[in-house]
């Protein structure tokens, strides 16, 4: 770590600490089961993010098991974790990262509504105000693509781009959210569940009702620039 300087160095153990903890708030929130699901986030001031090993225990996740990755998600050799295997999702994550500079956090669970909506490769529509503030309309699908390089991070950057959602359901696997850092990210994943959810819900009830887009857009505008104690605006 050395190679990077001190500065790096601190940024590098916070987003350790941070990750870590924030792969517990999945846990608490009941978005993931055994060890699926992982919470990256990107290091400040180097093209470097930090992300899960795989298949290790939430219980066991410590910022010393974390993995540092550059860009093109290669583990970072000499580094703690780094002799470890990082998430499976790894490259997706990467990809994002190199092809979204905004981006500073990236999720992806297989919670349990909103991968429902993904096994159907069905949207969830802007029927209730909680979306138009968070996603700023429909959650979109993405395309259907297979774990092991970045086909998932092609979908996600092709299907996010110029979308106002920072959660998309790659079809027929699950829900991955971006932010502007992970906790963010983490945020979006916790209410396109939420959300996915209630929408299931309400149809299971009867037809839903649209919001009308102007009322979308006015409900997506105060949530993000007015709402809050220190608004910080929309991911661009």
């Amino acid at each position: 770590m050395s190679t990077y300087g001190p500065q790096i160095e601190v940024a590098v153990a916070r987003v350790r600490a941070e990750i870590t903890r924030l792969h517990a708030e999945l846990f608490r929130n009941g978005l993931v089961v055994w060890t699926g699901g992982n919470v990256s986030g990107r290091v400040p001031g180097a093209d470097l993010f930090v992300i899960k090993p795989s298949g290790v225990d939430y219980a066991d996740l410590a910022p010393e098991n974390m993995i540092l990755c550059d860009l093109d998600g290669n583990v970072i050799a000499g580094t703690p974790g780094a002799d470890r295997s990082p998430s499976s999702d790894t490259a997706a994550h990467a990809y994002v990262y190199r092809n979204m500079p905004d981006v500073g956090g990236v999720v992806h669970t297989h919670s349990t509504y909103a991968t429902a909506w993904a096994a159907r490769n069905e949207a969830i529509p802007c029927v209730i105000t909680a979306m138009a503030d968070e996603f700023g309309g429909p959650v979109p699908v993405g395309p259907f693509a297979i774990i092991g390089d970045d086909s998932i991070g092609r979908g996600i950057v092709e299907t996010l781009t110029g979308h106002r959602s920072r959660a998309v359901l790659m079809a027929n696997h699950g829900p991955f959210t971006i932010g502007k850092d992970a906790r963010d990210a983490v945020k979006a994943a916790v209410m396109v569940e939420d959300v996915a959810r209630t929408v299931q819900l309400a149809r299971a009830g009867g037809a839903l009702v649209a919001i009308p887009q102007e009322s979308i857009d006015a409900l997506f505008d105060r949530y993000q620039n007015v709402y809050g104690q220190a608004p910080q605006g929309a991911l661009k």
